[in-house]
């Protein structure tokens, strides 16, 4: 009788999922078909245009004097950031390539042109500026960095009203993510053309469009997209390419393989719905083959264009530890401060800055 009961619950079981079995059946198969094609590319030399792109992120990087990073993990070199006027600060006059903000501002202008300014955000915090106590709450305040450019404009001393447009163009700089941009704007400086790359400032926007490039290519329809979404740990990566992280707390727990299939199935569905958003993607600019190690340049990376040194398996495929050997919470004897002390949001006792959710390469195809 027990064994007929169970029969029965599972035939029910599996009549009330037949889609499930199916899309884990063509999901295997829609992977399997992408590696293929991955695996083939990445056996290939790197093309000339993949090695612009990384000579435009390598050189953007030198330009910049940002951060480095090294295979532990560790900020070794803390270098200009979105921020600062200039590295070293005093009173004879700057080279504008030295304005942090006014690098950033580059790459906004690659991407909106001369309607930048209303693309970025400034916020604020009602009566934070006169607020005595740390317990008082206050009201977030948006507004965009074009209608304080025009609130400037009234002022009339020249000096005055320069310093408040810088600062408002500074404000909004850090106060805008754009690391999208800056990857927007090596792709535009390196002669990648529109129909080729979706130049957005979200990671996503692009992380999706390569899905459905390697979707597209099954069915060969993926016309003139240059990338494709490549599983991270089993594909060579080469220099031009892409690699991306998720930072959204929903998928915390979830693993590489998970999130890429979430973003494939959520392709055929609105736009609006599509829920890996906090994304953040860096250029491959170099190998280090002999080392087997991987370098990659990114924007907004610690409030600057940073590069950092990643670590490859003995096939020089990209490692999943990379934990590195920082010395974490043993090495850090400074006394914790008292029950009653706030933490600081995001405050985390990884020492690894290279220690993230790595989940797709985006393969330059």
């Amino acid at each position: 009788m027990r064994a007929a009961v169970c029969a029965i619950i599972a035939a029910i079981g599996l009549a009330a999922h037949p889609a499930f079995a199916q899309d884990h059946q063509s999901a295997a198969t829609f992977w399997k078909a992408v590696q293929a094609a991955c695996d083939a590319t990445a056996a290939k030399p790197s093309s000339e245009l993949g090695r612009r792109i990384a000579q435009t992120a390598i050189g953007e990087f030198t330009r910049f004097g940002g951060h480095r990073i090294d295979s532990n993990g560790r900020l070794f070199r803390f270098g200009l950031t979105e921020a600062k006027h200039a590295e070293n600060d005093g009173e004879r006059p700057a080279r504008i390539s030295h304005l942090g903000w006014w690098q950033v501002m580059n790459y906004w202008r690659a991407l909106y042109g001369d309607d930048a300014a209303d693309k970025l955000e400034v916020r604020g915090y009602r009566d934070a500026s006169t607020a005595a106590e740390e317990t008082q709450t206050a009201a977030l305040l948006r507004t965009t960095a074009a209608r304080l450019l025009r609130v400037a404009e009234d002022v009339t001393d020249p000096a005055a009203r320069e310093i408040l447009r810088e600062a408002a163009l500074r404000t909004a700089i850090i106060d805008t993510p754009w690391s999208a941009a800056f990857v927007s704007y090596v792709m535009r400086r390196s002669g990648v053309a529109a129909d080729a790359f979706r130049f957005a400032n979200a990671h996503r926007v692009y992380i999706y469009d390569a899905f459905a490039t390697s979707a597209a290519e099954l069915d060969n329809a993926a016309g003139e997209r240059l990338y494709r979404a490549c599983p991270l740990t089993a594909t060579r990566p080469r220099v031009g390419d892409l690699i991306c992280q998720q930072r959204d707390p929903a998928l915390a727990d979830a693993g590489e393989g998970a999130v890429r299939e979430r973003i494939r199935a959520e392709l055929d569905g609105s736009p609006d719905a599509r829920s890996v958003r906090r994304t953040h993607c860096e250029v491959v600019a170099h190998i280090d083959r002999p080392a087997r190690k991987m370098y990659t340049i990114g924007g907004n990376v610690n409030q600057a264009v940073s590069a950092r040194k990643l670590n490859l398996r003995r096939d020089r495929r990209f490692s999943a530890r990379q934990t590195g050997r920082c010395g974490g919470p043993s090495h850090w004897t400074l006394p914790r401060p008292s029950a009653d002390a706030p933490r600081a949001p995001g405050f985390t006792n990884n020492c690894s800055l290279n220690d993230r959710k790595w989940f797709v390469l985006l393969q330059l195809r």
